[in-house]
């Protein structure tokens, strides 16, 4: 890639982001919003949750990205018998033909992938869901004693059906607060239902192109942590963060009774992370709090913890997100 000015990359990026859109349009329905989550989540270099019911194309937005990106993917249906060397590999015993030596030889598992696509990351148990932690965190797996580095971008999205509970195995507090983003994907509108309805019972089919190669997406990555972000970003991003927190002064008293545990440093850097590469693709040079609040429901909404009562009333981690946002000037 030739040198450019930030200035430039965050043109280049604002325009990436524009051809990736009408790429997908070929295929997927509405969702603008998910999709530009999506793509904040991705250049932000952090892993994404995607919940949605059954039958919203959640696999298939995951594909198509993958394709538009021109990135090697591969995806994981979990089961509740699947094991951990499933996900990460595992060692055999090989024998040299010509020599007849034997020896151990790792071999590589679908996590070794710019793209990894976890479907139903909830119906399998926790010993297999902890495999990908090491992964997510530090981009490398370790397997009997060597450490093996994941491809780059390494980029983990993590699919759950949010109705289906028997048999499944919620993701614990820590392994969430792995996850960047969680993003909800709804119903389409009834227009949007009908050209989907159309577009899958045709026999025409629409072959998606890679739009931005792994140089230009590496770049775009390195430009989000460059961008300025004002001390008035960071503060709010803080603040809001430290109104998740019911043992603080700093949460509100009408949030306090909702919740058992809040969001910790963590979402703080995500929030500031997530409003830089909304300004980047939205073809600005640094964020402002609007970009912020728009960061607050995906970063928040699944490090809150509700208590007893709010579950039984009904309060939604949104509502709950709403009530923060009022509150903190």
């Amino acid at each position: 890639m030739a040198k450019h000015t930030d200035a430039e990359l965050v043109e280049n990026a604002c325009a990436a982001a524009r051809a990736i859109k009408e790429e997908l349009k070929k295929r997927i329905v509405g969702q603008q919003q998910v999709i530009d989550d999506l793509l904040a989540c991705f250049i932000s270099g952090g892993h994404c949750l995607l919940i949605g019911v059954p039958g919203l194309a959640k696999t298939m937005l995951i594909q198509s990205l993958a394709q538009c990106l021109d990135l090697e993917f591969n995806r994981i249906q979990f089961t509740p018998d699947l094991m951990p060397a499933d996900i990460t590999g595992s060692e055999i015993l090989s024998e040299d033909r010509a020599t007849g030596v034997r020896e151990f030889r790792f071999i590589r598992g679908p996590v070794f992938s710019n793209i990894l696509l976890a479907d139903e990351i909830n119906r399998t148990p926790p010993k297999t869901q902890s495999a990908l932690l090491q992964a997510m965190q530090e981009n490398e797996v370790t397997s009997a004693g060597q450490t093996y580095p994941l491809p780059t971008p390494f980029w983990v999205l993590a699919t759950q059906n949010p109705i289906e509970q028997e048999g499944t195995y919620p993701l614990p507090e820590a392994q969430q607060d792995r996850f960047m983003f969680s993003i909800e994907m709804s119903y389409p509108d009834f227009k949007s239902e009908i050209e989907i309805v159309k577009a899958t019972t045709s026999a025409q089919k629409n072959a998606l192109g890679g739009v931005v190669d792994r140089e230009r997406l590496t770049g775009f990555r390195d430009l989000v942590w460059r961008v300025p972000a004002a001390d008035s970003v960071v503060t709010y991003a803080v603040k809001l963060a430290r109104a998740t927190r019911p043992d603080q002064e700093d949460c509100p008293e009408d949030v306090k009774s909702l919740l058992t545990w809040g969001a910790g440093p963590r979402a703080s850097q995500f929030l500031t992370l997530a409003a830089k590469a909304y300004a980047v693709l939205d073809g600005r040079p640094s964020p402002d709090i609007d970009d912020v609040r728009r960061a607050c429901l995906p970063v928040l909404r699944h490090r809150l913890v509700r208590t007893f009562h709010a579950e039984a009333d009904g309060i939604a981690p949104r509502d709950i997100v709403t009530k923060i946002i009022a509150a903190v000037k």
